[in-house]
């Protein structure tokens, strides 16, 4: 089949609108193209490889080179010297559970020392089946470099036996039932994975307090304007952006705190300022919608009576 084909790394430039120069990305988009970039043994398998770190050739890569993957990956990295992800530089020397999806951009050090080990997998391997499907809404893959997963040595050693499974079924011969077991051993890999990352929001309790508070804060001073007309309804993002994180990240922080989503607690902060406004003003259901940042304010109507089991008009002859 021509997806199993290999492919040449395939280099493009990326215009940034607005933007006077050109970036340069390099595009890796299939298993076999990560191993041609990586100088690395052929792919025992076309659609999922496990890599050695520390024995990827780094030596042809340029200082400030961009990548892009087309793959799903969870790697176990311990790196000497930084990283960077958008504009940001971490250090990760203490060895940490990095996560991506597809189309995210790295730009690595030519200088890093990379050890550890790596899994990739292309979005058809898990898109071939509905099991496989539902991996790919995991959060953690959403989350930024800073939001990375750090385990301990057990915890290592239970996601590395999901992975030796794996292994031996990529090194075997392909059969009937390589497909099932492979994907069996990276759900139980990810589910390790997501339990870990439930200890860690846990185990990190005062960040996670002080982030929760900042972000009532914000909610808060966001909502405090006279009108939202100017600055339009608060997204997911916008707070996230405040608070440095990945909008998946604040998501599921909030619900482990809060039990509510991100999105839960704007909509409610709507609804209380909304309530407020009909009771305390005679403004015409419309004008309130405006006020609140709605462009039509049957969204506003919907939305109100979701939450409320009333609609605005209804909610107000209440008082």
């Amino acid at each position: 089949m021509q997806l199993y084909q290999n492919l040449h790394i395939n280099k493009f430039i990326f215009s940034i609108f607005n933007h006077p120069n050109a970036m340069e990305y390099t595009d890796i988009r299939s298993v076999s193209e990560l191993h041609e970039f990586f100088h690395y043994d052929k792919p025992l398998h076309p659609l999922i490889t496990i890599v050695d770190l520390a024995k990827v050739d780094r030596s042809h890569r340029k200082e400030g080179a961009r990548y892009r993957l087309n793959l799903y990956s969870v790697a176990c990295k311990k790196i000497e010297g930084r990283m960077k992800y958008g504009h940001t530089n971490y250090d990760f020397s203490e060895g940490t559970l990095m996560f991506t999806a597809p189309h995210q951009v790295l730009s690595p050090g030519i200088e890093n020392k990379v050890t550890g080990w790596a899994i990739y997998i292309h979005p058809d391997f898990l898109n071939a089946s509905a099991r496989g499907s539902k991996l790919t809404e995991y959060s953690f893959f959403g989350y930024e470099a800073n939001e990375s997963l750090h385990i301990s040595d057990a915890e290592k050693n239970v996601l590395e036996d999901c992975l030796r499974n794996i292994s031996r079924e990529i090194s075997g011969n392909l059969d009937q039932h390589s497909y099932n077991l492979i994907l069996t051993n990276l759900e139980l890999l990810l589910s390790y994975c997501s339990r870990f990352y439930d200890r860690q929001f846990l185990t990190r309790t005062k960040v996670s307090h002080d982030i929760v508070e900042r972000f009532d804060r914000l909610l808060n001073d966001y909502f405090a304007k006279g009108s939202l007309i100017e600055s339009g309804l608060p997204d997911v993002k916008h707070f996230a952006s405040e608070l440095n994180l990945s909008a998946n990240y604040l998501t599921d922080l909030l619900s482990k705190y809060t039990g509510k989503s991100t999105q839960e607690h704007i909509h409610l902060k709507l609804i209380d300022k909304a309530k407020a406004l009909l009771w305390s003003t005679e403004n015409a259901i419309s004008e309130i919608a405006y006020d609140l940042g709605f462009e039509h304010p049957s969204h506003f109507t919907k939305l109100f009576k979701s939450k409320t089991g009333y609609s605005p008009k209804a909610y107000r002859q209440l008082n």
